[in-house]
């Protein structure tokens, strides 16, 4: 299929993956994962390939190179069809657990808060005369006082990411 048809033409063209690669403008990592199966080129890639290769994007789709197949505008379309919609799903995917990214960090920064808050600053009544409670009552101090002030941003940031993320649902 697809990835066996792309490795095919490339080494019959006398191409490498990094050459091709470099022709396409992505990554030598991106032509072994569609080699293997592992991704697929969206549709614009496919007739950038196509042109690359010289070859008809249907020679691309098609199941068997050496068969010599019309271009059949319809079988092209179903099978761009179903990349567009194997694309679109990843897609769907990333965002979900980009979402659940964001909720987690947001519940990571209220946990903190809520223990900060629980704690009380203890660290101010340490004895500072022992040099291992100094350095640690003044790393917990300076953690807080930058938590403090640069958490609440954070968190606001990350909630209107949470919000944009819904919105292209």
């Amino acid at each position: 299929m697809l990835k066996n048809n792309i490795k095919t033409i490339r080494k019959s063209k006398g191409l490498s993956q990094e050459a091709l690669a470099i022709k396409l403008n992505v990554v030598r990592q991106t032509i072994s994962k569609w080699e293997q199966g592992l991704s697929v080129p969206d549709a614009e890639m496919l007739i950038s390939i196509s042109k690359i290769f010289e070859t008809p994007v249907s020679t691309l789709l098609g199941e068997n190179i050496s068969e010599s197949k019309t271009d059949d505008l319809k079988t092209i379309s179903e099978k761009l069809e179903i990349i567009n919609l194997q694309l679109s799903q990843r897609k769907k995917d990333k965002r979900k657990i980009t979402n659940w990214l964001l909720i987690s960090f947001c519940i990571i920064i209220i946990v903190i808060f809520i223990v900060l808050v629980l704690l009380n600053s203890l660290y101010l009544n340490w004895d500072y005369s022992n040099p291992e409670n100094s350095v640690l009552g003044v790393t917990f101090h300076s953690f807080e006082w930058l938590f403090v002030r640069i958490a609440p941003i954070i968190l606001i940031v990350l909630i209107i990411g949470i919000f944009i993320n819904k919105k292209k649902d």
